[in-house]
């Protein structure tokens, strides 16, 4: 974002186009749009939402809605209009001839959200694509100064068209280089997953809207320091700890990306890529604002694109996810909603109420983790050579051993027969050592 826009005062405008269908209300729409400015450092003057019956290819809004919107820029003295909603390039552009201001759309905040917060090799390349996917269709904004030179024969254009030719022409060529670096960096991770999933550890990912607790919960389970901030995307990418759970040495906890309503186009790629660590989850644990008026609309986005992923669903001759419901910032109910919630959360043993910041509840979300990573567990009989120390080990470490005989004499010298019980997969893991 330039200068002018970091730090600017800016007027945040809600369109609410008749018949268009969102998850969120526009007050609620609104709401987030005023998080997603503040999440970049842009102050809020002032906030509307502009109800639309017919949408003006032009400019979006009607004549007089553009005046008014005019007249709260001058009145907030605002340099900035963010228009919470996808604008064509010409509605861009006309809107920013009639304000006589910095027009920005959704899409563009999000992406420079994205752009700041980016932190791995595969954040910024994606991030990148991203813009340039979206600046392309916008470069005759960025050339309009050479417009005034266009000469020829009229079949012919100008120079400012040759300029506009030639940048367009780099960027295809800069988002092909983008493609072939971001294949590379898919297949290095499809890699490092694969060698996961050969490890003996179960893997836990953290999903949920955005800003609803998920980086200050690994936080507190994890000890470690990820930014966790009252902000929209303070995470952008995935990061991994190891975690103790009173039935297993060690479990790896995952925090994703946050989920948000009408994600640009642009950004769905990038944003399904940093959720594929999900698929490859032994437990989900979905974590809700619950103190969020509109929990439930969060919930059906965030259960609406775990769908699109695949994770809800059982693959061929294997069980879906199990998920689990994390109902965060519990304090912040009072306390009639407090016990109304309590009351549903005890009939479900996969909800949690549990509150992120002051530690309430997480004893009880972990010993329910526990019990879903340690579920199924069956007995089985091993014979092992007594020198083979890394399987002996790893039996101690992963199961409950029940009881460890002599078993003579084999080819590697003495034979340890022990029974222990393991989950399936476990079991699987161990048979993969």
């Amino acid at each position: 974002m330039d200068e002018v826009s970091r730090g600017a005062r800016a007027v945040v405008v809600c369109p609410d186009i008749r018949g268009a269908k969102h998850d969120l209300d526009a007050a609620s729409r609104l709401e987030e749009a005023c998080g997603l400015a503040l999440a970049i450092g842009i102050e809020v003057a002032e906030a509307i939402v502009v109800s639309v019956r017919d949408v003006k290819p032009g400019t979006l809004f009607g004549s007089g809605q553009v005046e008014i919107i005019a007249t709260k820029c001058e009145v907030e003295q605002a340099e900035l209009v963010i228009i919470d909603g996808a604008l064509s390039p010409i509605q861009q552009r006309n809107l920013e001839e009639k304000l006589k201001r910095k027009v920005i759309d959704r899409t563009g905040l999000i992406l420079e959200i994205f752009g700041e917060r980016a932190a791995t090799a595969e954040g910024r390349l994606q991030v990148e694509l991203a813009h340039l996917d979206y600046q392309q269709s916008r470069l005759v904004r960025s050339w309009t100064h050479l417009e005034r030179q266009r000469g020829g024969f009229g079949f012919l254009g100008g120079p400012g068209e040759t300029q506009i030719e030639a940048d367009r022409r780099m960027i295809r060529q800069r988002m092909a280089r983008l493609r072939k670096e971001l294949d590379q960096v898919r297949r290095t991770r499809a890699l490092h997953r694969e060698r996961r999933g050969r490890a003996p550890w179960p893997v836990i990912a953290l999903v949920g809207y955005t800003n609803a607790g998920k980086s200050t919960l690994f936080n507190r389970m994890t000890g470690a320091e990820v930014m966790a901030e009252d902000l929209l995307f303070a995470t952008l990418d995935p990061t991994m700890r190891a975690i103790r759970l009173p039935g297993v040495e060690k479990a790896i906890l995952s925090d994703t990306v946050g989920f948000i309503s009408d994600l640009p186009t642009q950004l769905v790629a990038a944003f399904r890529a940093t959720l594929e660590e999900v698929t490859a989850a032994d437990v989900i644990v979905h974590v809700r604002d619950i103190s969020s008026p509109v929990s439930d609309a969060q919930k059906a986005q965030v259960l609406e694109v775990l769908a699109e992923l695949g994770v809800m669903e059982a693959a061929e001759g294997d069980h879906a996810i199990p998920l689990v419901e994390a109902w965060n910032k519990c304090d912040l109910l009072d306390h009639e909603q407090a016990e109304e919630l309590s009351a549903v959360a005890a009939g479900d043993e996969n909800i949690v109420p549990i509150s992120a910041l002051t530690g309430k509840g997480i004893d009880a979300l972990i010993l329910r983790l526990d019990g879903l990573l340690t579920a199924g567990a069956k007995l089985y009989e091993v014979v092992l050579s007594a020198s083979d120390g890394q399987k002996l080990a790893w039996l101690h470490a992963h199961g409950q051993i029940i009881s460890e005989t002599d078993a003579g004499v084999g080819n590697t010298g003495p034979l340890r027969a022990i029974q222990v019980r393991l989950s399936p997969k476990e079991y699987g893991r161990f048979e993969s050592l």
